[in-house]
């Protein structure tokens, strides 16, 4: 038992599991000890063998940077065109022109120019093209007009890796964490989360744009899509109307929607700008922080930190506390202004003091560079594990920092690599989300479900679910192109399986309970009741009243699960209690489970048994006869024949009994009860 006085801080990993493969989806609760949270070596301003000191600015640059520079072969160029400059088109003009074809290929489902498309990315991959080689793996690994080959897949990810593709390396870390081979996982995803935090904030937290799940279980998420059809959505036409007629608050969500690029609106930072200045001369002073940050970062303008620190400076008179992590951001640096560190380290700690997650994340840097102050990894521990705690996300990168090297925290190359994944998720190329659901939401099922197959292979769980939804949902209409043509049955369950798979790996609950009925039934896979039941176990620890029930229904019939009555009673009662509207089905199972213990060779548990059986019969029968045009008609009439009869034959009754009423008076008593003689 750990000491009493052991020192202990907790702090929510979210959405996060300790290991890639968990069977945890929740948000994971991580309890930190002493022995965790280790002191440094005894010269903590030793820095000479520091292994966290790998040259990184932690205070980052922060210039905004085009998709195409920071993830290069990135798909922006053929998705937001006037993002990249003739010059960078006319560079890279045959791999686009390439990339164009596929895209437009799988739209329409045209096999002819997806073979053609295929041969031109093949060719230029051979001739060592890294982009041309990250399309090609991701050929091979889908099965896209190529035979589906993990190995080749693989191998073409690795060498337009080599060559500097950033989308390769998100796909090749999430092969090795899945094989559990963390220790190169997390090199890679180190080298990613990098990347990412080159586009975050220097004074206010970057919002979390997460991919938009485009289901809620089997059915289309309606809300969530009506939310994200961006300029064209009401509730944005209203806003925008309102900012037309000079509100100020309006104007500055407007302005935060096209900065961010937010529930569907495409990004555009010199809209944002121009939104911001017209709030600010309507008095918005959230609009001051904003401008300091797009002219510190060059984001639509031309970079002027002069300009930043007058608008940051007014922000921060308006009681915007985050604006003095933009403040002290430009003294550590020496933007715009001499380069202060007592300064920068004032202005962290006046954030800090009002509870902004920012000015935590700063002051840990500080320390543990020893930047300004003596350098102290304890310190700086703590104000990393704040920040954290409130969610900051560039504290999510130096945590994995410290995990990964074992400074200031005790080594822990698993969790590190999770860690620098949530980071990495964040980077450029996240934009594919942003256009699939965009082509969705324009009915173009299939470029939709190319891009979330692209973003699944990157390890995105929610892409993974939508692509998987998407094969589920639309089938022919997907537009899945197999090795030769359009994708068979089989091809089409085989792909949505694996991807299911995925999600269901990285927490996924609906994905496991499919997962479940796929190996139960034998859906596009082979039966296999003992798979069944793990995958049930997995969503079952997520909280899933479906899988406990079927946990029980296993128990109770020895499918993939010992014979065990007791237990099987257990999980129906769970299942009760997650889902109060499972009360119909647990207590026909009860019944079921009273009939089994008390007659357990009678007639009555045959019946129950056979039913599993019976029942797709009379499904059949209903479906191709019953249900045909013909007899349905008849079925139809003939119910209605017996309703009629029904109805007068109730009705002559009433008659009979108020007459019988009024014919003998005299065998009633006084309440109008029947006298027994």
């Amino acid at each position: 038992m750990r000491n009493r006085n052991s020192r202990r801080i907790t702090f929510v990993l979210l959405c996060l599991a300790l290991l890639p493969i968990s069977t945890l989806g929740r948000q994971l609760v991580l309890v930190l000890s002493q022995e965790d949270l280790k002191e440094a070596a005894a010269d903590s301003t030793n820095l000479v063998d520091d292994p966290s000191d790998t040259g990184f600015d932690d205070f980052i640059d922060s210039e905004a940077k085009p998709d195409y520079v920071l993830d290069p072969g990135s798909w922006s160029p053929i998705f937001e065109p006037a993002t990249a400059p003739q010059v960078h088109l006319e560079h890279e003009g045959a791999y686009y022109s390439s990339v164009s074809k596929i895209v437009k290929a799988y739209s329409r489902g045209d096999e002819r120019a997806m073979e053609e498309a295929a041969s031109e990315i093949e060719a230029a991959a051979s001739a060592g093209h890294p982009h041309a080689q990250s399309i090609l793996g991701f050929l091979y690994g889908m099965g896209i007009g190529r035979e589906r080959s993990k190995a080749k897949s693989f191998l073409y990810h690795h060498f337009a890796a080599e060559g500097g593709n950033m989308q390769s390396k998100m796909a090749l870390a999430y092969t090795y964490s899945r094989q559990e081979m963390h220790d190169k996982a997390v090199k890679l995803y180190a080298e990613l989360a990098e990347v990412a935090i080159n586009s975050f904030l220097i004074s206010k937290d970057s919002p979390v744009i997460e991919p938009v799940r485009i289901h809620s279980g089997a059915e289309e998420n309606k809300e969530a899509l009506r939310k994200s059809r961006g300029e064209e959505d009401e509730d944005f036409q209203i806003l925008e109307y309102q900012a037309q007629k000079g509100n100020a608050g309006a104007m500055y969500k407007i302005g935060i929607f096209y900065y961010f690029g937010l529930r569907g609106v495409r990004r555009d930072h010199t809209k944002a700008l121009t939104w911001f200045l017209k709030a600010v001369e309507k008095g918005e002073a959230r609009s001051m922080e904003l401008l300091g940050e797009i002219y510190a970062r060059g984001a639509g303008v031309e970079r002027n930190f002069t300009k930043a620190l007058e608008w940051l400076t007014l922000a921060s008179k308006q009681q915007l506390f985050s604006a003095y992590n933009g403040l002290g951001y430009l003294y550590v640096k020496g933007y715009g202004v001499e380069k202060n560190y007592t300064k920068a380290k004032e202005y962290f700690e006046k954030a800090a003091d009002n509870e902004e997650a920012g000015g935590f994340y700063n002051l840990g840097v500080m320390y543990l560079k020893g930047i300004g102050v003596k350098r102290d990894v304890k310190i700086a521990s703590k104000y990393f594990i704040t920040a954290f705690d409130a969610g900051q996300p560039k504290a999510f990168y130096q945590l994995a920092k410290m995990f990964h090297t074992g400074v200031g925290l005790k080594k822990n190359v698993p969790l590190a690599s999770s860690l620098y994944k949530l980071v990495a998720e964040r980077g450029p190329w996240s934009s594919l989300s942003r256009w699939a659901l965009e082509s969705y939401l324009r009915g173009d099922v299939g470029r939709a479900f190319l891009l979330y197959s692209r973003m699944a292979e990157l390890g995105y769980e929610i892409a993974q679910s939508n692509a998987a939804w998407i094969l589920d949902k639309y089938g022919e209409r997907s537009m899945c192109l197999g090795e030769s043509g359009i994708c068979s049955d089989e091809e089409r369950h085989q792909h949505s399986h694996a991807l299911w798979w995925q999600a269901s790996e990285q927490g996924n609950e609906h994905a496991a309970l499919l997962i479940g009925d796929a190996y139960y039934y034998g859906r596009g896979t082979e039966r296999d009741y003992d798979r069944a039941a793990e995958a049930y176990m997995h969503a079952k620890s997520q909280s899933n009243a479906q899988a406990m029930f079927n946990l029980g229904y296993m128990h109770e019939h020895g499918q993939g699960l010992p014979f065990d009555l007791h237990l099987a009673k257990r999980y129906y009662d769970q299942a009760l209690e997650v889902d109060h509207a499972a009360k119909l089905p647990v207590t026909l199972a009860l019944g079921s489970l009273w009939i089994r213990k008390n007659y357990a060779n009678g007639i009555l548990v045959n019946v129950i048994d056979s039913l599993p059986e019976v029942y797709p019969k009379v499904e059949a029968w209903v479906e191709n006869v019953l249900m045909e045009e013909g007899n349905a008609t008849i079925l139809t009439l003939f119910v209605c024949l017996l309703t009629v009869l029904y109805l007068r034959e109730r009705q002559r009754r009433h008659v009979a009994a108020a007459a019988g009423e009024v014919a003998f008076p005299h065998q009633l008593g006084e309440q109008g009860v029947p006298v027994i003689h």
